[in-house]
């Protein structure tokens, strides 16, 4: 199967470049090559790569800065979205678009999650430009899909296992203060890479969740992570009142992946065994890295 990744430099793209060749032509794009916003652009990509299926990684993912640059958010999180689809509806081919928690309100009380048929209703700009291009993604075609995720983090990009440890590792930091009020599912993005290549090769379509099992808090994946690091380290719980940003958070992040097992689809597994996994996988290379910038 011909795979094109958009946002293949970012830490789940570069993950789904290196999953996906594992059995398909595989490539990808990014900024300055492609802008999804620019419709002169895909057409051309799409012409020259000529793809069965693209998997959308692109996005302004900053949630913060998005409440300062609506426009832009606007643009890479909706606009960007409509153009690739209706692109792809044209020439025929599939796209798995990448969507996130935000687009609910986080207000459920917890623990009981968010199912795929339940209303959104964001809170934020970056929810509300990302529920923009859910929406303009399945008007374009009914075989597309639209794929939720939440608290991603990998061996690529900024993330917060990786501030964690930069914070741990630096003693003028401690103690650190870390949220405890807002819960999810810590989701590890090797693992949605895989469960991405599933839903490319089945006949899919519409909206799915896909996250890790179980769920915690920022301060309990800060813990569990060190822990596994073996780096000592001063955490601090503290509630969401204490940390004031300009995004408003969701307190409930939870997503049940409720159709991934009803269709036999589903791949995520139990956040911490990740965690676990991950710190395995690339522990020695977050020190080094790490390591390499106090120097």
């Amino acid at each position: 199967m011909k795979i094109l990744i958009t946002g293949g430099r970012g830490q789940l793209g570069r993950d789904c470049v290196t999953c996906l060749a594992q059995g398909h032509d595989v490539t990808a794009a990014d900024l300055p090559e492609l802008d999804i916003a620019d419709p002169s652009a895909v057409a051309k990509l799409i012409e020259s790569r000529t793809p069965e299926v693209v998997i959308n990684c692109a996005g302004f993912t900053q949630v913060d800065a998005c409440e300062k640059e609506p426009a832009a958010a606007w643009r890479v999180n909706a606009q960007g979205p409509e153009i690739l689809a209706g692109a792809l509806a044209r020439y025929g081919a599939r796209l798995i678009h990448i969507s996130t928690d935000y687009v609910f309100d986080g207000r459920r009380a917890i623990p009981e999650p968010y199912l795929e048929t339940d209303t959104p209703a964001p809170q934020s700009a970056y929810g509300r430009s990302k529920l923009a291009g859910e929406q303009a993604v399945l008007e374009a075609s009914d075989r597309h899909m639209v794929v939720r995720t939440a608290w991603l983090y990998g061996a690529n990009g900024a993330n917060f296992p990786k501030t964690m440890l930069r914070l741990a590792l630096n003693p003028k930091h401690a103690p650190i203060k870390v949220v405890c009020d807002q819960l999810g599912s810590p989701t590890w993005s090797w693992r949605l890479a895989l469960q991405l290549a599933r839903l490319a090769e089945s006949q899919g379509r519409g909206i799915y969740h896909a996250t890790a099992e179980g769920h915690g808090s920022w301060y309990d994946l800060a813990c569990h992570f060190l822990e596994r690091m073996a780096v000592p380290h001063a955490l601090v719980p503290c509630t969401t009142r204490d940390y004031p940003t300009p995004a408003t958070r969701p307190a409930n992040s939870i997503l049940e992946n409720q159709r991934l097992k009803a269709e036999g689809l589903h791949l995520m597994a139990p956040w911490r065994d990740d965690v676990d996994r991950f710190v395995r996988a690339h522990g020695d290379r977050l020190m080094e890295e790490i390591q390499k910038e106090t120097l």
